[in-house]
This record gives structure tokens, C-alpha cells and sequence, in this order.
């Protein structure tokens, strides 16, 4: 008999397991993923993202800009521009944006305000000397007692444009550099040097001044009057005139006196009555920039207001009654003011880093 056959199916290499093997073969390949994943979501962040240090915090510098006699602040900005966008250049590293300011005088002049001015039989006759479009002064010298007019109008002036500057929540105009107009309290415009101000700390207060000529003796009047009375230093005693102007000058600046004064031609301001600007020496620091060949501001007027500074820093040009604008001659002023404001974040953070200790 025959042996009988029985035919066993032979197991292909490449055949297919069934359903339950499959599962079960899956099993240890998603666990797999799993644990990539979660180490993936669990490695801890490059070395160099755990040390990176916070981005650098900008801080607005405010600025006036005043302009010397005859001139306004749209025509001052315009002889300044070069100087202007050095200077913004040269904060930039400090992480400062600074903001200008130029206000225009409020007295306007006539034809006859002009020196050099000789009338003319034409002018003889009615409307002869005629005020001029944009022509300004922050006051007038009277010939024979060399007296201030208008001062306090121009002081007032000065008031009115940092208290205006000042105010918290001032519309911020897009643009890297643009010029708006600004109004203030008797309806006349200041022009006002804005930046995109998004993500800067706003200052709170004018922290500098830079001054043309009669402007230069503006700034260091003004610089004067803001500062704070040494401890048991008696107050000087004032007209009820520049009371008014001095009380109005040191509240819209929030009663902070300012970081530095920039004078340009500069002279001492010569009336009796204001003596008392000048004792003691102005302490704010001081630059002092003059023309060799300066014709119309006296180098002796000069000198004396640097002699009233007690840490006057002079530099002088070989040129004439302007405001130097080439690199070469802005360079003085950029290191300057960058000087000054690094001694005041400085003197800050000393003063911040104690109040800290004390607690």
C-alpha cells in the first residue's frame, strides 16, 4: 500500500504575519516613538538661550534747541540737520534716542531790530519799518542801560514749550525722523524734532539744552535758574517780575534741573538784576563753542560766561559767528553730551543700587 502523502504548507520568509502579530509587533515601535518624543519636548534649551541676556532697553534724551536773534526754529533746525543726525548716530551705541526740540522766540522783529539797519527816507513815511515774517527774539537789549526787554516773554516762552513737551502721552508720529507741528498756549507753533518711539522709555523731562548766540545766552540762563540750591545756600532774591518766570520754568520741568548746556557764541547775560544767576558758578557741565573769527559776539562776552561755569569745557573753531556742522566740529559736542549722560545713568544706577542695600 501506498504510503500516503499528507502536504504541510511551507512558511514563505516574506509572508504576512497575522492581524494579532501584527499588534503585537507595533507595540515596542510606538513606545519607541513615545520616549523620542517626550525627550524631544523635555531637552532642555541651548546654553545660549538660558544665558541671553534681555534686549537692551532705549531711553529718549529731550532736548531744546534755541535759536539765535533774527532766526526761528524751523530755520535753525534747518542749518542743524547734519548736526542733528550725527548726534542721533552717536546715542544710538548708548542706546539713547534723542528727541529736539525748537520753539521760536516770541518777539517779533522789525526791520529796524536788524543790526546794521540805517533808515532810509523811505522808511520815513507810515508803515516805513515793518515787522518781518519770521524774524524772532528772546529779548531786545535796551542801547543805553544794556537792560533785557521782553525777557520774561521769552522765558515764558520756554515754559510754555516744556510744558507742552512734558505733558504724558504725546501723540508719537511713525518715521524715523519726521517734523510736527506743535501749538502752544497763545495759538503760536513750535516745531518739534519726533522719532518712532515704540518700545523707548519716554523721558519725563527737557534733560538738555543747545543754544545759538542770543539762544546760547537763553540756554545758559535757563540752565542757571533750574539748578537746585546747595544745602544752606540762601535763596537769591528776585524781582516779582523774574519770580514769575523762574516759578514757571522749574515746574514744567517737574523741578529737575538740566543734564547739560550746549552754548554756541554764547555770551553773559550783563544786567544787574540778574546777578544772581551767576552766584555761585553754574555747576550743570557746560561746553562752550566759539569762531576764532566771530565779528558779532564779543570773545571778552564770551569768556566771561565761561568764567561762570565752574567745569566749562571750550572748544574754538576757525570760523566765524555759526554753528560748525561738519563731523570734525561735531565731534566735540557728540562726546561731550555722551559724557555727560553716561555720568548721570551712572550717578543713577549708584543711587538706585544703595536704596536696594538699605532695604
Amino acid at each position: 500500500m501506498a504510503d500516503s502523502v499528507q502536504s504541510t504548507p511551507v512558511e514563505s520568509s516574506a509572508s504576512t504575519p497575522a492581524p494579532s502579530d501584527t499588534a503585537n509587533a507595533n507595540v515596542p515601535a510606538q513606545q519607541n516613538n513615545k520616549k523620542q518624543n517626550n525627550k524631544k519636548q523635555n531637552k532642555p534649551p541651548h546654553p545660549n538661550a538660558v544665558n541671553a541676556k534681555p534686549k537692551p532697553v532705549k531711553r529718549e534724551v529731550r532736548i531744546l534747541m534755541l535759536h539765535g536773534y533774527t532766526q526761528s526754529g524751523p530755520l535753525f533746525r534747518a542749518k542743524t540737520r547734519a548736526l542733528e543726525k550725527l548726534l542721533i548716530k552717536a546715542l544710538a551705541p548708548l542706546n539713547l534716542v534723542p528727541t529736539l526740540i525748537y520753539p521760536t522766540a516770541p518777539n517779533r522783529l522789525s526791520v529796524s531790530d536788524i543790526p546794521g539797519y540805517e533808515p532810509s527816507t523811505s522808511d520815513s513815511g507810515p508803515g516805513g519799518d515793518k515787522e518781518l515774517s519770521d524774524s524772532w527774539a528772546w529779548f531786545r537789549r535796551e542801547e543805553a542801560t544794556w537792560n533785557y526787554k521782553l525777557i520774561n516773554e521769552g522765558f515764558e516762552r520756554l515754559a510754555e514749550t516744556m510744558r507742552g513737551v512734558n505733558l504724558e502721552g504725546r501723540e508719537v508720529v511713525d518715521g524715523l525722523v519726521s517734523t510736527t507741528p506743535q501749538v502752544d498756549g497763545e495759538g503760536k507753533e513750535i516745531t518739534e524734532e519726533r522719532k518712532e518711539l515704540k518700545g523707548v522709555v519716554r523721558s519725563e523731562v527737557i534733560d538738555g539744552v543747545i543754544g545759538f548766540s542770543q539762544g546760547a545766552a537763553m540756554a545758559a540762563m535757563l540752565t542757571a535758574a533750574m539748578e537746585h540750591l546747595a544745602p544752606g545756600q540762601p535763596r537769591p532774591v528776585l524781582t516779582p517780575d523774574h519770580e514769575g518766570w523762574v516759578k514757571q520754568i522749574r515746574e514744567a520741568n517737574k523741578g529737575q534741573p538740566l543734564k547739560f548746556c550746549v552754548s554756541y557764541s554764547g555770551f553773559f547775560a550783563l544786567p544787574p538784576e540778574l546777578g544772581w544767576l551767576w552766584e555761585p558758578k553754574v555747576k550743570t557741565p557746560t561746553l562752550h563753542v566759539l569762531g576764532s573769527l566771530d565779528t558779532v559776539v564779543e570773545e571778552s562776552r564770551s569768556r566771561r560766561l565761561i568764567e561762570a561755569c565752574e567745569e566749562p569745557v571750550v572748544v574754538v573753531h576757525p570760523g566765524g559767528h555759526y554753528v560748525p556742522v561738519s563731523k570734525e566740529w561735531v565731534a566735540p559736542l557728540v562726546g561731550f553730551i555722551r559724557g555727560c549722560l553716561e555720568k548721570h545713568q551712572k550717578t543713577e544706577e549708584e543711587g538706585e543700587k544703595k536704596v536696594e542695600e538699605s532695604i
